[in-house]
């Protein structure tokens, strides 16, 4: 594929499928496996999340690929251990838990914003990669994904949000803070990285200027990162019906209350 411009739409959808067949096959494996995956999904605002989580549980379970995208804490969760209303939806076996931003919040818009404290953000900083590697120790498998949007894209996807009711809901008055303070999230992007980017829990940057690019490269890196094999399974077939107590199930409908064919 030329890396030339934006990824044609031709291009992507065919991409795409093939990748999506491959997540199938992944999801096989990770039920019979008995496997555990966390994928941490982290940018700023307007990098692009929501697209490439659709794009990777468009033809999955979500029973196998679970996602959350948690809430601000309630007050009982302020007062709780940090990471621990994270780790109350952390993957049984056959699971793959995709969080839509995470407890890396702390280290991004909590510290900007100042919903913690300059010591809560350094002790997270200090403590995380701690917690990573016993989460790892666990046998859970731990991907780490960071979206990295350009100043000039973040500004015109933020545009595109105001000017098209179907993507309003996606502008909060949150997004409006993080386009004005943009430096200080670089600031504190930059300190996250250095201090949780480790050997065993390691960082992995996305561009996502191009978002269907973006997509396809995050899929294809956490399915090169998790050694899945495809599963030989027999081949579906119907059973014949059976006529016993035939029953004319058309007939009771009528009368009953269809909805007006529009379309």
């Amino acid at each position: 594929m030329a890396k030339d411009g934006n990824l044609k739409r031709k291009v992507y959808d065919k991409e795409l499928k093939k990748i999506q067949v491959e997540l199938c096959h992944l999801q096989d494996w990770v039920k019979s496996s008995g496997e555990r995956t966390v994928i941490v999904l982290e940018g700023r605002d307007a990098a692009g999340k929501g697209g490439l989580i659709k794009a990777m549980t468009d033809r999955v379970s979500p029973r196998v690929f679970r996602v959350f995208a948690l809430p601000a804490p309630t007050d009982r969760q302020k007062t709780e251990m940090y990471m621990q209303r994270y780790m109350e939806h952390f993957p049984a076996a056959g699971e793959i838990v995709i969080f839509d931003r995470s407890w890396y919040n702390r280290a991004g818009v909590e510290h900007v914003m100042g919903f913690c404290t300059p010591e809560q953000h350094q002790r997270f900083l200090e403590l995380c990669p701690v917690v990573e590697k016993f989460i790892i120790d666990g046998g859970i498998r731990l991907i780490k994904i960071w979206l990295e949007v350009g100043q000039e894209e973040q500004e015109r996807r933020f545009m595109a949000r105001i000017d098209d009711p179907i993507r309003q809901w996606k502008l909060s008055p949150m997004d409006l803070e993080s386009y004005k303070r943009w430096y200080d999230f670089s600031k504190a992007r930059d300190m996250m990285l250095q201090q949780t980017d480790t050997d065993d829990s390691p960082w992995h940057i996305v561009h996502s200027d191009d978002k269907r690019r973006a997509r396809l490269n995050a899929i294809a890196h956490i399915l090169a990162t998790i050694p899945y094999k495809r599963i030989d399974k027999a081949k579906v077939k119907l059973p014949d019906r059976s006529h016993k107590r035939k029953y004319d199930d058309k007939a009771p409908l009528e009368g009953r209350r269809f909805v007006d064919e529009r379309y």
